[in-house]
């Protein structure tokens, strides 16, 4: 069983609350359910004397008491790690020894064959082939030279790539490197930042921690890192607090040199100046007139093509000192990672565009390439902003009805305003037992009596509005909006298909040969042209347009088809898909004059194929393309 096969097993079982089938499995990895059942029985091996994988009637589902007992006491993903873990001790050996190691005492000491080891030293060579590492060896002595810079991010690397989402949990770190005090570090620097007035990205600083546990554990072995050349605006302000902490949690401290890159690692990847700072940092030499004006002509013309408002000048700043930082991290080829990627791709797919959009014109005006991550991190900026923005208009209608008892309606008025105002607005109580109720103009209606006829959007409450009741009004908010979002566009939606552009059980295709295909079906009905097609590979190129884990959503970003419409090809067996694997490719032509409806379609086509089950049903029903719009209009009527 392959490594990568393992984690990927491991990873939707850990990802999913429902049980799985072992034909949904194999889809999803792309392999036969028999060997998704060999792959199950070793894992329960290896994890022995842990339960982490129940098995039923029904499939598969992650037995999550087990596997926090395995993750505690393994600190493992997955079992089976040992060859990525020996591989990471090994590189561990190698930097801290000045004068290197020797190949048969160490081969020893990890209780492996001197062969096993000698592999070992090849798959360094080869994880080392582009950091400015090398290995020298002279007769059994092996060691690594480098700069230490490069040793640091070296097992920086290592490290996260051995951690969940490439992320570095501060238990582990504080395993790894025997730094018990990290965790009081860490405390006392979010503490001391927040009084300075920066906003801290949590996301980030458990990476710069791991920096700083690598500095700490190399100023033990007397390895200063030296002159980086890497500096920050705030150097001197996040330095003092580094300084100060450091001496009083680390011993020994930390040298000076360590204390200027840490500074410029905490600025550029984990925090942001404060509401009160920001000003004061874009007119500072940190944001150039340049920075500001670059990202304000790129925002200009995000905002155009999509409708948006991005005009405010403070996110235009928290954007660009963002974007600054980005291109610092891009020098050094260290991307932040970002754990909420996958997520913000299925439930926010809009917004997600929105910041491809700005990242093809950050590539385009300086060259950098910008991958998922960091994109899903412009897209929490802009997010957030737009987000701010929602006006009350957006809250859903309300009706009450309660029968006049003393004021027992104005009460219950002003606690469904106090627990669900930010969600509704009530535009009439009716204090009558005799209620019009085929005339209640409102998304919902709460009633302490009941309705003579049950309807979706009618709540029955309590006259005193308890904990159950917001639970039951925002339950049933949530499925009447969806409803009512799906009903709204359904129509508009099934404007946009057409039997000559639906493909069934297409094989042997990868991402550009599955977008050339459908282009060229919609190019023969004269929808969009070559440069279309070829502009929808170049964005795929840029950032996976897989937005769920069973559809894929190819297209370009400028508007220039001829209509909006949309060619699909629905497999009944996954094919590969960017780093996944998808069952659905839906290849979306817009035009220039159907770009108002460009976020309501995107969003709501990506969030009917966001349910695995919703998937499969369509997957079955779709053995031709009456058979695919019955299911399709029958999945969005909910």
């Amino acid at each position: 069983m392959s490594k990568d096969r393992q984690s990927s097993l491991m990873g939707l079982l850990v990802r999913s609350h429902e049980w799985l089938t072992a034909a949904d499995l194999a889809d999803a990895i792309g392999v036969t359910p028999r060997s998704i059942r060999s792959y199950i029985a070793a894992l329960k091996t290896q994890a022995e004397p842990h339960t982490i994988i129940d098995s039923g009637p029904e499939g598969y589902r992650l037995n999550a008491e087990g596997y926090a007992a395995f993750r505690a006491q393994t600190g493992s993903i997955a079992p089976g790690d040992a060859p990525r873990e020996r591989l990471y001790r090994l590189v561990r050996l190698l930097v801290d020894a000045d004068d290197g190691v020797d190949v048969y005492d160490t081969a020893a000491a990890l209780f492996v064959s001197d062969s096993t080891l000698e592999a070992d030293l090849t798959r360094v060579r080869g994880l080392i082939a582009d950091t400015g590492l090398a290995v020298r060896r002279a007769g059994s002595r092996v060691s690594l030279v480098g700069s230490e810079l490069a040793q640091r991010r070296l097992l920086s690397r290592l490290f996260r790539e051995e951690s969940e989402h490439g992320m570095a949990a501060l238990d582990a770190i504080q395993r790894e490197f025997e730094s018990e005090s990290l965790g009081s570090f860490k405390t006392d620097l979010i503490a001391a930042l927040e009084r300075h007035g920066y906003y801290i990205n949590d996301y980030g600083m458990d990476n710069v921690l791991l920096h700083i546990a690598i500095a700490a554990d190399r100023a033990g072995k007397h390895q200063p890192i030296g002159d980086t050349g890497k500096s920050t605006g705030a150097e001197a302000e996040l330095g003092g607090i580094l300084r100060s902490l450091a001496a009083t949690h680390f011993s020994p401290g930390l040298d000076e040199s360590d204390i200027r890159y840490l500074s410029y690692l905490l600025a550029t990847r984990a925090v942001a100046p404060g509401p009160e700072s920001a000003a004061a940092a874009a007119a500072s030499d940190y944001l150039s007139d340049d920075d500001l004006g670059r990202m304000r002509a790129i925002v200009a013309r995000a905002a155009e093509e999509y409708l948006v408002d991005l005009s405010d000048e403070d996110f235009l700043t928290r954007l660009t000192l963002h974007v600054r930082n980005l291109l610092e991290r891009a020098e050094d080829q260290a991307f932040s990672r970002n754990p909420l990627t996958k997520s913000i791709k299925s439930a926010y797919p809009m917004i997600y565009e929105l910041a491809v959009f700005i990242a093809s014109q950050l590539h385009d005006a300086t060259g950098i390439d910008v991958n998922d991550d960091e994109i899903a991190y412009i897209a929490m900026h802009v997010g957030a902003h737009l987000h701010q923005q929602t006006r009350r208009d957006d809250l859903a209608t309300c009706i009450i009805v309660c029968p006049n008892y003393y004021d027992m309606q104005a009460m219950l008025r002003e606690r469904v305003a106090q627990s669900l105002g930010d969600a509704l607005v009530v535009t009439r109580v009716i204090a009558r037992s005799d209620v019009p109720w085929d005339r209640l103009d409102a998304e919902i209606v709460l009633t302490t009596i009941a309705p003579p006829v049950p309807a979706e959007n009618i709540v029955r409450i309590q006259p005193f509005f308890g904990p159950g009741d917001v639970d039951r009004v925002r339950a049933t908010l949530s499925r009447v909006r969806r409803q009512g979002r799906r009903a709204a566009i359904r129509d508009e939606l099934l404007r946009y298909f057409d039997e000559r552009l639906f493909v069934r059980d297409v094989s042997g295709l990868d991402e550009e040969g599955m977008i050339r295909l459908l282009g060229a079906r919609m190019a023969e009905l004269g929808i969009v042209d070559e440069a279309y097609v070829s502009a929808a590979i170049e964005r795929e190129r840029m950032s996976s347009t897989a937005f769920t884990e069973a559809l894929a959503v190819p297209h370009a970003m400028a508007m220039t088809a001829t209509r909006t419409s949309i060619a699909i090809a629905v497999n009944e067996h996954s094919l590969p898909w960017g780093d996944g694997r998808v069952n659905v490719v839906a290849f979306i032509a817009f035009s220039e004059a159907g770009r108002a409806q460009f976020q309501d379609v995107f969003d709501q086509f990506v969030e009917v194929f966001s349910e695995r089950e919703d998937v499969n049903r369509i997957i079955r029903a779709s053995r031709d393309f009456a058979g695919f719009i019955d299911e399709l209009v029958r999945t969005m009527d909910g």
